[in-house]
């Protein structure tokens, strides 16, 4: 299969403008350019639906209501009254996770999210904030998060080093899952699309069917991995906040 038909062809990063700094690479490119697309369009979603702030909504405005009481009762839900106060980060956490995968969905577009060094980045900004909203909140009390309570002292030297482990490898299980179903699907999506062309002068409503089908269920997981994302950091905050096990 030639490179440029490649199904891994759509992922690949392009310096838009070249520029070094120190040595240091920092070329503005695809994935530049289409973050600040996903930051624009949010911007102009929230803003423009709640300009009218009708007491009846229309489909815009209810949508940004939507999305706002969607997260709202997720934190209620999930960390209580106390994550009331940090509902913008989680917020705009979504929003922006929510966004990236919708936007990739556009032909010829940039998946973000497919790529691996952003969806840790977003990842570690969750486990770092988390893990400094626990410390500022217990002090030296949070290192108990990492001591099962009603444990035999003699199993502590075995379990306190796996809860170490398991708290420190959640950026990369969560990063990790964003990233491969967002890379899992688009890939399909392109080795399917090649298959209606090649198929097109027989049978090839039978791919193309079932590509339609899949470019459905590829919307439904661009929302469910933004969920999911949203969600897995709701409970890392109420694990900080709570110092749950």
């Amino acid at each position: 299969m030639a490179e440029g038909h490649s199904p891994l062809a759509q992922f690949e990063i392009k310096r838009l403008v070249e520029m070094n700094v120190g040595g240091v690479d920092v070329s503005f490119t695809n994935s530049s350019l289409f973050m600040i697309i996903v930051i624009a369009a949010i911007t102009l979603f929230l803003t423009l639906s709640m300009r009218g702030r009708a007491m009846v909504p229309g489909r815009m405005q209810s949508m940004a209501e939507l999305s706002y009481e969607f997260i709202a009762n997720m934190l209620k839900e999930n960390v209580g009254s106390e994550g009331r106060k940090y509902f913008p980060f989680i917020f705009s956490v979504f929003m922006f996770v929510l966004f990236c995968n919708l936007i990739g969905m556009i032909p010829y577009s940039f998946t973000v999210t497919s790529h691996i060094i952003v969806t840790f980045g977003l990842a570690a900004t969750v486990f770092v904030t988390v893990t400094l909203v626990g410390i500022f909140r217990h002090g030296f009390k949070f290192l108990s998060f990492f001591v099962p309570s009603d444990v035999p002292a003699v199993l502590l030297v075995l379990l306190v080093p796996i809860e170490i482990i398991s708290y420190f490898v959640r950026p990369i299980s969560l990063s990790v899952r964003l990233f491969a179903n967002m890379l899992a699907g688009h890939t399909l999506l392109k080795v399917f699309g090649a298959f209606v062309i090649a198929l097109s002068w027989w049978g090839g409503w039978v791919p193309l069917a079932f590509i339609t089908a899949l470019t459905g269920l590829e919307f439904l997981v661009a929302f469910l991995q933004a969920y999911v994302f949203a969600i897995l950091s709701c409970l890392y905050l109420n694990d900080a906040i709570h110092l749950h096990h």
